[in-house]
């Protein structure tokens, strides 16, 4: 007989290891999935014959835990213990859910592994569970994941969509739910509501609790509407390099009082919470580099859309977002992904170590004569700074390979180029 499941969750292509003996932390933005991505652990611990009660879950995103201390963080665990004295502490399995919101979280979780157990996973909402971040008493001990919402496939699989891209049929199906996936949102509990109107809501309500519980209250902030507008203003000019001191100077002109510093800092944080995406301008120069002008990308076409009046031509912008959010969610954390903007423009050059691995330019339609030609000068003008030769454009539906000048160069539509998740080495 089966044994009852304790979540009713579906699958992720992000697979968590189950009984590795190590800290596992899972980043993301808020509501893209990571509860969900240690429920399907929980569930595999069952399946294998686990006792339920060895399960501890703590969800401390609870409104009930606000305020937590870290010495507080004892008492569940002695709670727990309390309730199941005949458990062995080592062999509970350990889910702490948005522990980012307890403040110096990660030493009581670097004692508890140290001293107790070994079996713990921690998720949160905030890049400060990342390496790059993390404080330093926790560097180097987690084994680390970032989640995303959902990507093309799993998009598909969660609307019980089966497609081949090797039939007609199922190309013409591709195409219609690819679209549809770029102007929606990709949060897995938004894919799975039915009422347009509703999603529309929820999605509004996302927006507001990241920027009232993430952003406002985490980092106690003040002035509401100067941050809404400021996260507007990232939104609409997504794709494009943003300059903070032009939305400074807006804000200024609009007789609204506020530190220049103070919008670089905020900009940090909404990249902190996952809400967007910096990507830095290439050069052969560090110092160079870090100074430019950054391009930010949104977290999910869908919310965005809900926040701020959608534009015509937004086509262009919402496939260059996803493109890049597939490349994130794909390639190691140790590619880095830049933009090439020397008089032309190249949208994305990946990298990995000294290494140019590719050259991606995205373009809804390269149709007309003077956009291919405008999309091929820019990818190869990187190419000849930085002797990268693998080129590709991405477009809506179109499919073909050319050669510019020397340089030959694969355009490849988004719905096919979507379905592998080996971006830089499994070309359509």
């Amino acid at each position: 007989m089966q044994k009852e499941l304790p979540f009713p969750v579906l699958e992720r292509e992000l697979q968590l290891p189950v009984g590795s003996g190590q800290i596992i932390t899972v980043a993301g933005v808020r509501r893209c999935g990571k509860s969900s991505l240690m429920k399907i652990v929980a569930n595999k611990l069952i399946q294998s014959g686990e006792n339920p009660h060895n399960i501890l879950w703590v969800n401390f995103d609870d409104e009930r835990l606000d305020g937590m201390k870290t010495d507080e963080l004892d008492e569940v665990v002695q709670a727990y213990r309390e309730l199941y004295p005949e458990i062995p502490f080592p062999s509970v399995n350990i889910f702490f859910d948005e522990i980012q919101n307890v403040e110096k979280w990660e030493l009581f979780v670097l004692r508890l592994y140290k001293t107790y157990n070994k079996n713990i996973y921690i998720s949160g909402g905030n890049a400060k569970m990342l390496s790059s971040q993390l404080a330093t008493a926790l560097r180097g001990w987690p084994i680390e994941y970032e989640a995303f919402p959902l990507s093309f496939k799993e998009y598909l699989r969660f609307k019980d969509i089966e497609a081949s891209e090797y039939d007609e049929e199922g190309c013409a199906l591709l195409r219609r739910y690819c679209h549809e996936y770029l102007h929606s949102s990709t949060f897995p509990e938004i894919v799975l509501m039915k009422e347009e109107s509703l999603k529309i809501r929820k999605l509004q309500g996302y927006f507001n609790t990241m920027l009232f519980r993430d952003l406002i209250e985490h980092y106690s902030l003040s002035n509401q509407e100067t941050i809404r507008y400021f996260l507007k203003r990232l939104m609409l000019n997504l794709t494009k390099p943003t300059s903070v001191n032009a939305i400074f100077n807006d804000l200024k002109s609009q007789g609204r009082k506020l530190d220049k510093n103070r919008l670089y800092d905020l900009a940090d944080m909404a990249c902190e919470i996952f809400m967007f995406l910096r990507v830095n301008k290439w050069s052969p120069s560090m110092i160079t580099e870090a100074s430019s002008q950054p391009k930010y990308y949104f977290i999910d076409n869908g919310m965005r859309n809900s926040v701020v009046m959608p534009y015509s031509d937004d086509d262009g912008k919402l496939l260059e977002n996803i493109v890049f959010l597939h490349l994130r969610r794909y390639l190691d954390p140790s590619i880095k992904i830049t933009y090439f903007n020397e008089k032309v423009e190249c949208d994305f050059v990946v990298q990995h170590d000294e290494k140019i691995e590719q050259l991606i330019q995205v373009c809804w339609d390269t149709s007309s004569p003077d956009t291919r030609e405008r999309e091929l000068r820019g990818i190869y003008a990187a190419h000849i700074a930085t002797n990268c030769k693998t080129c590709l454009i991405i477009t809506f539906e179109e499919e073909d390979e050319v050669i510019y000048n020397d340089l030959t160069v694969k355009i490849v539509p988004a719905w096919k180029w979507l379905l592998h998740p080996d971006p830089l080495h499994s070309l359509p």
